[in-house]
C-alpha cells in the first residue's frame, strides 16, 4: 500500500546549438504552467481525496534554473511504501528534446512519467494519429496529456496511484470552465531562483478570437474565451502581496485586451492601489486594436500597467493578410504606440522575419521604418517556424514540404523551413541584422530620450539585458537569465561528453572572451547613458547661462578653458546662495563644502560631459603612440587626468544605476510594509 506520493512537476529546458542543456543561475520570467499545476496540486492534496492518510511530497524544478538531479529522484523512488510521479509541464515544440531525454531515464527505472504541454497537444489536435516523437514516449510508457488540466487532475493522479494509467489523456474537446478553478499558486523557495522575487505571472484567461496561421494557441486553448473569476483573481493578488510580497506580474493571457473582464480586473486592481495601498504593477500582451477600446489604456495606466507586449509582426500588408492577422492595419500603427505612450505604458513589439512576402531589402526597409516612424521602445523579432499545433505546420506536412525534423530548433530563432525569397543564410542573416539595428547605440539613445523619467532605468535595463542575451550569449532574451550555466555531463546523447580538464579550458576561453565582451558592453551603455541622461542642478544652470550669455553660434565645446570654469564657478556660487524647490514646497539646501567638492573632484564639474568620444580618441591615440614606440609623445599628466575622469565617471555611472536597481530588485523590502487589519 502506497504511504507517501512524490510528484516532481518538472518543466525543461532545452539544448543550445552544442548540445548543452541551457540552464542559469538566475531566471527572468518564473513559468506560468508550473504555478498552475502546483495550485491544481495542492488542491487535490488539501481535500484529500486521494487517501486521508497519504503523505504528500510536491517539488518544483524549472530546468531553466535549476538542475534535474535524476539520480537523486531515482533514489528517493526506490524507496518503500512510495509512490512517485514525473510530470513534464508545460513542454513547448523546442524543449521536447530535452524532455523526452528525461522521460526516458525515468522510464528505464520504472517511475510513473507523465508529460503534457502545447507540443503534444498542438501535435494531437492537428493529426488524427500521434507523431513518431511522441508515439517513442507512449511506447517506452510515458503517458501524455492533451489539453488542460483542470478538472481532470484528481482523476489523473488517481489512476496513477493504482498504476492504471492510460497511454493518452486527450481533453481538447472538453475545453474546462476556468472560473472557480484553483488559481496558480506562489511558490516563494522557487521565485528566488529569479532576478526579482516579487515578480510572477498569472493567467485571467484562455483562448484567443482570432485565427493566426501561426499561432497554436487557437488550436489548443480555443477561440472560445474562457476567464478566471475576478473576486477571485483580486483576492489572490491581495494573498500573494501580504504573504509574500509580489508586487509585479505578467498577466499570461494571449490577448488581454479581449478578456471580457478587463475593466473589472483594472477597477479592482485601481481600488487595491488607492484604498489598500498595494503598489501592484503589471505587463499584458494585447493586439494591435486594443487602443481603440474605451478607457481601456486610460483604465490600464490608472490600475498600474507599466509594459505592454503588442503582437505587431509585420509591416508588410500582404503579410499580414497571408497568414490571417487582417485586424492588424499597417496604417494605424503609429496611432497604436503614441497612445499607449501618452499614458505612459511602454511597448514592447513582436515582430517576425520570414512571412511570404518578406525580402532581404524589405526586412532591411520595414526595420528602419519600426525605429524612426514607429518609436517603439522595445522590440523582440523571431524568425517564422512552423510550429506543430498551428495551420502553417499542418499545411506544410501535408504538402510535403521541407521543414527541419529537428524540435530543439523549433524556437523562433533558428530556420526551420525553406522561404521562397531568401535563402536560410540571408533569413538569419536578416533576423540577426534587425536584432543589432534596433538596439544600436544611436536607437536606444532616441528610445532613452522619448521615454519618461520615471520609466528611464526600466527601458535601460532591457536594452542592456537584450544586447546581453542577443550578441553575448548568443540566445533570444526570451529564453535567457543570468550568469549560464553548462553542466559537462548534462549534454544532448550523439555528443562527446569532455573530459574534466577540457571542459574547464573550454569554460575559462568562453567566459574570458564574455568577459571582453561585456567590457565593451558596459562602455556602450555607458555612452548612451551620457547622451540621455537625466542632468544634474548644476548643469542645467550652467547650460543656462551658456545659453544666455552666448547665444550666437558659438557652441560650448568651443568656450576657452577660463570661460567655462567662470560659468561653472557663477553656477556653484548660485547654489549656494539661493535655495532651489525641488517636488511639492521641499527645498534643497547645498552645503557650501559639498559645492567645492563638486569643483574639485566631480567629473562633470569642469566640462559638460556628454560623451566618451573624447577618451574613446585619446585612448587610440595613446595606443598608437605606444605600437609605434612614440611613448615619450605621451603625456603623462594627462594620461592620469584621463583615467581618473574615466574612472569618475564610470562610478557615477555606476551609482545611478545601482541606486535604480536595488530598489528595483527588492521591493519586497523597500516598499512600506503593510499588514492586514
Amino acid at each position: 500500500m502506497t504511504k507517501k506520493l512524490s510528484i516532481y512537476l518538472i518543466r525543461p529546458s532545452k539544448y543550445d546549438d552544442d548540445g548543452y542543456v541551457i540552464r542559469h543561475l538566475r531566471g527572468v520570467l518564473p513559468s506560468n504552467t508550473l504555478a498552475c499545476m502546483y495550485g491544481l496540486t495542492l488542491d487535490v492534496k488539501d481535500r484529500k481525496v486521494l487517501g486521508e492518510d497519504l503523505n504528500w511530497h510536491i517539488e518544483l524544478i524549472d530546468e531553466t534554473v535549476q538542475k534535474v538531479n535524476v539520480r537523486e529522484i531515482i533514489k528517493r523512488s526506490s524507496k518503500k511504501d512510495n509512490k512517485s510521479i514525473v510530470c513534464l509541464v508545460g513542454v513547448q515544440s523546442n524543449q521536447f528534446a530535452r524532455a523526452s531525454d528525461l522521460a526516458i531515464e525515468f522510464r528505464k527505472n520504472n517511475i510513473t512519467v507523465l508529460i503534457g504541454g502545447f507540443h503534444i497537444s498542438g501535435s494531437l489536435c492537428m493529426y488524427p494519429n500521434p507523431p513518431l516523437e511522441i508515439k517513442r514516449l507512449i511506447n517506452e510508457g510515458v503517458t501524455v496529456i492533451a489539453g488542460e488540466a483542470e478538472g481532470k487532475w484528481e482523476g489523473i493522479l488517481q489512476d496513477a496511484l493504482q498504476n492504471k494509467l492510460k497511454p493518452i489523456y486527450n481533453f481538447l474537446c472538453e475545453p474546462p470552465d476556468i472560473q472557480f478553478t484553483p488559481l496558480p499558486h506562489t511558490n516563494k523557495e522557487y521565485l528566488k531562483r529569479f532576478i526579482s522575487s516579487n515578480y510572477t505571472t498569472l493567467d485571467c484567461g484562455r483562448g484567443c478570437p482570432f485565427s493566426c496561421s501561426f499561432c497554436t494557441v487557437i488550436n489548443v486553448h480555443g477561440r472560445m474565451m474562457r476567464f478566471r473569476d475576478v473576486g477571485k483573481i483580486i483576492d489572490l493578488l491581495k494573498e500573494n502581496y501580504y504573504k509574500n510580497k509580489i508586487l509585479f506580474y505578467f498577466f499570461t493571457d494571449d490577448n488581454f485586451s479581449r478578456n471580457k473582464n478587463w475593466e473589472a480586473i483594472f477597477d479592482g486592481l485601481i481600488q487595491l492601489r488607492n484604498k489598500e495601498k498595494i503598489p501592484i504593477e503589471f505587463m499584458i500582451q494585447v493586439d494591435t486594436q486594443s487602443y481603440k477600446i474605451p478607457r481601456f489604456i486610460e483604465k490600464a495606466n490608472l490600475a498600474g500597467c507599466k509594459h505592454v507586449f503588442i503582437g505587431m509582426e509585420s509591416l508588410n500588408p500582404k503579410n499580414l493578410q497571408s497568414v490571417g492577422k487582417k485586424h492588424n492595419h499597417v496604417e494605424e500603427f503609429k496611432e497604436l504606440i503614441s497612445t499607449y505612450r501618452k499614458y505612459n505604458i511602454d511597448t514592447h513589439i513582436a515582430y517576425i522575419i520570414g512571412f511570404p512576402f518578406d525580402t532581404t531589402k524589405s526586412v532591411h526597409e520595414d526595420i528602419e521604418f519600426l525605429k524612426s516612424e514607429l518609436g517603439p521602445e522595445q522590440a523582440s523579432f523571431f524568425i517564422m517556424t512552423p510550429l506543430p499545433g498551428s495551420e502553417d505546420h499542418t499545411q506544410l506536412k501535408q504538402n510535403n514540404t521541407w521543414v527541419d525534423s529537428d524540435l530543439n530548433k523549433y524556437d523562433s530563432f533558428h530556420v526551420t523551413m525553406q522561404h521562397q525569397h531568401m535563402t536560410n543564410n540571408e533569413l538569419m542573416s536578416a533576423y540577426k541584422n534587425a536584432w543589432a539595428s534596433f538596439y544600436s547605440s544611436n536607437n536606444m539613445i532616441e528610445i532613452l530620450k522619448r521615454v519618461s523619467r520615471e520609466n528611464y532605468w526600466e527601458v535601460f535595463m532591457k536594452c542592456l539585458f537584450y544586447k546581453n542575451s542577443i550578441f553575448i550569449e548568443n540566445g533570444h532574451p526570451m529564453l535567457e537569465g543570468i550568469i549560464r550555466l553548462k553542466d559537462r555531463l548534462q549534454r544532448r546523447p550523439g555528443y562527446k561528453i569532455d573530459t574534466p580538464l577540457r571542459h574547464f579550458i573550454k569554460q575559462i576561453k568562453d567566459n574570458f572572451h564574455k568577459m571582453k565582451l561585456w567590457t565593451k558592453l558596459i562602455f556602450e551603455m555607458e555612452e548612451v547613458w551620457l547622451q540621455t541622461r537625466q542632468r544634474s542642478i548644476l548643469e542645467q544652470i550652467v547650460i543656462e547661462k551658456i545659453q544666455k550669455y552666448w547665444k550666437a553660434p558659438k557652441q560650448w565645446r568651443e568656450l576657452r578653458l577660463q570661460e567655462l570654469k567662470s560659468v561653472y564657478c557663477s553656477a556653484i556660487l548660485d547654489i549656494m546662495k539661493s535655495t532651489s524647490n525641488i517636488g511639492q514646497g521641499k527645498r534643497l539646501i547645498i552645503p557650501s563644502c559639498f559645492c567645492l567638492w563638486l569643483r574639485k573632484y566631480n567629473v562633470f564639474s569642469q566640462s559638460l560631459t556628454y560623451s566618451r568620444k573624447p577618451f574613446i580618441h585619446f585612448w587610440k591615440t595613446t595606443k598608437r603612440q605606444i605600437i609605434s614606440m612614440q611613448i615619450s609623445y605621451i603625456s603623462i599628466r594627462e594620461l592620469i587626468s584621463t583615467m581618473i575622469q574615466e574612472s569618475l565617471l564610470f562610478i557615477n555611472f555606476l551609482c545611478f544605476f545601482l541606486s535604480w536597481l536595488v530598489p528595483h530588485l527588492f521591493r519586497n523590502i523597500f516598499s512600506r510594509r503593510l499588514e492586514p487589519v
